[in-house]
């Protein structure tokens, strides 16, 4: 059929397609910016939180068979709903679908058929370089008394970085899960990599890898076309986190390559509503619908009172850190895994909307919320 043609070119919408004699090869690329637009303007105002169950450590926790707890889910994405919400960002994990491809992507169908009822369509993160580079699937440890998010696992972990042998594993779970999901319009998203160039401050010494920055970030492009293999018709994205606003905005080469390959911009800001209107102000050159993925730190100047509004404002979607008090203790603040609140809680929440038992933290940030979106029912 193409045996007479020697090229021939077509661009739709963000795919691009050579044809060469007998072959016929896709090559993916990220969207238009109106094709982005167009997908961001068919959303509500999205408003929603990080979410981990409470009884869960960490993303292993959460999703392995034998704690994966869908009666808690349903209860918790309940409250959210209740109080307006409509997304969450929830974390997977590769060692879990090395474990159990099929048992995973039940598991994750189960989730979104939960979310779904409450009217909820989450952004999934794919990997996620925080917290403990070495994972392992099966009993998790119990939380450091009085430490933030003292259980948090990185995927991959640094293992898996550091060995190229496990690049088609890490493929293989990447055009897996979007791919399986690819058309499903459950899924809000997939957001390929959280922080790609945290380093976790060194706290964990010689367990993380010496060339860390640099393994991720000959890595992320990889991800990103992994996931556009898979064909999803959701967008994709990795969140920028840490911009030099004191450094003229200058953009470090991983931010770069995730504002390169993102179909809609997403970064964190955990500062005062000042830092977070230069943020937007600034990321709104690259013409993208822009969705803040983890805000609200109350400690560090970030609030529910001060960063909503101005999130609504700019039509800026906007998911903080944490829904339910629970395993890992994101109540507590940063500073804890250097002086643990073993005696006290925090005067202060760090994170965190509700009790483990549903009630507010504070009933007048879920009336607000629920006065922005216009949704959710009258709080308890």
């Amino acid at each position: 059929m193409f045996g007479a043609r020697k090229f021939q070119a077509l661009v739709s919408w963000g795919v691009l397609v050579f044809v060469l004699p007998g072959i016929l090869v896709a090559q993916t690329a990220p969207w238009s910016t109106e094709k982005a637009a167009t997908w961001y303007e068919q959303q509500p105002w999205l408003v929603g939180s990080n979410y981990i169950p409470n009884d869960a450590i960490n993303e292993l926790e959460m999703w392995q068979a034998q704690s994966f707890n869908a009666a808690q889910i349903d209860k918790e994405l309940g409250w959210a709903e209740e109080i307006g919400m409509n997304t969450m960002r929830v974390f997977l994990h590769d060692l879990v679908w090395q474990e159990s491809p099929a048992g995973f992507k039940q598991r994750i169908d189960q989730f979104l058929e939960i979310a779904a009822r409450h009217h909820i369509k989450p952004l999934f993160v794919l990997f996620d370089s925080c917290w403990d580079p070495q994972p392992r699937l099966g009993l998790q440890h119990p939380p450091i008394p009085g430490v933030h998010n003292s259980g948090w696992v990185q995927s991959p972990g640094s293992a898996a970085l550091t060995d190229p042998l496990q690049e088609p594993r890490l493929k293989a779970y990447v055009t897996g899960v979007v791919g399986a999901f690819a058309n499903d319009p459950r899924v809000l998203g997939w957001d390929v990599w959280n922080e790609p160039s945290n380093t976790n401050e060194g706290s964990y010494g010689k367990l993380e890898p010496a060339h860390k920055a640099q393994l991720v970030e000959a890595l992320l492009p990889k991800v990103f076309q992994w996931a556009r293999e898979a064909h999803p018709s959701q967008p994709l994205t990795s969140g920028v986190w840490d911009i030099n606003f004191s450094n003229g905005s200058a953009l470090t080469h991983m931010q770069q390559i995730q504002l390169d390959n993102s179909d809609v911009i997403t970064f964190h800001n955990y500062s005062w509503p000042e830092r977070f209107d230069e943020e937007v102000v600034f990321l709104q050159r690259f013409h993208r619908p822009l969705i803040c993925t983890e805000y609200m730190a109350r400690g560090a100047g970030s609030t529910f009172d001060t960063t909503l509004p101005l999130a609504k404002k700019y039509k800026v979607g906007a998911i903080n850190w944490g829904l339910v008090a629970g395993k890992t203790q994101t109540y507590y603040p940063w500073d804890s895994w250097r002086h643990p609140y073993i005696l006290d809680e925090p005067t202060v929440w760090f994170h965190e909307v509700f009790h483990s038992d549903g009630r507010p933290y504070r009933e007048a940030e879920v009336k607000l919320i629920q006065e922005l979106t216009g949704r959710g029912k009258t709080a308890r």
